[in-house]
């Protein structure tokens, strides 16, 4: 005769056994494969920088993934109020760089910027005097920006078969 199987133990018994747990959900996974795949990357934040993030993505994207020398050298020439913290980001993650990989800092030249996004900040609210005694609000807004350094990826000539 079929004999059915045992009953398979509750969460509480296993944890009173002291069974492994299974493995962690879906965002526990991801954010390990994320930390994996930055981990030969090195990132710098600026936070709460006071100016629009819309004016700050105009010069940010003149940079992204561009190599370190190339992007310093457009923020220098670049005539934009958001050009001056920008670049001294990216020399902040240059030396962040040059701390954590101490063997490969003499390669930091072929570095590229491979993210950088900007975020907005919080808002300060403000109030303008406007016509009849009215009162218009004025948001003085701030952002946030990220960036990536790591070096370019490289690909491999000979196909997979």
């Amino acid at each position: 005769m079929h004999t059915p199987p045992p009953p398979k133990p509750t969460r509480r018994e296993k944890i009173a056994q002291g069974l492994p747990k299974a493995p962690g959900n879906r965002k526990a996974r991801r954010a390990e494969a994320l930390r994996l795949e930055r981990q030969d990357q090195v990132k710098a934040e600026l936070r709460n920088y006071p100016s629009s993030p819309r004016k700050m993505r105009l010069v940010a994207d003149l940079v992204r993934g561009r190599n370190v020398g190339d992007a310093l050298a457009v923020l220098q020439i670049t005539n934009k109020y958001a050009a001056e913290p920008l670049e001294k980001l990216i020399r902040s993650a240059l030396d962040v760089f040059n701390q954590k990989f101490e063997e490969e800092s003499s390669r930091s030249d072929e570095l590229i910027v491979s993210e950088i996004f900007v975020d907005g900040g919080r808002q300060l609210k403000r109030l303008r005097p406007a016509p009849q005694g009215r009162a218009y609000r004025v948001r003085k807004r701030s952002h946030h920006v990220t960036v990536y350094l790591a070096y370019p990826p490289t690909f491999d000539s000979t196909p997979d078969a």
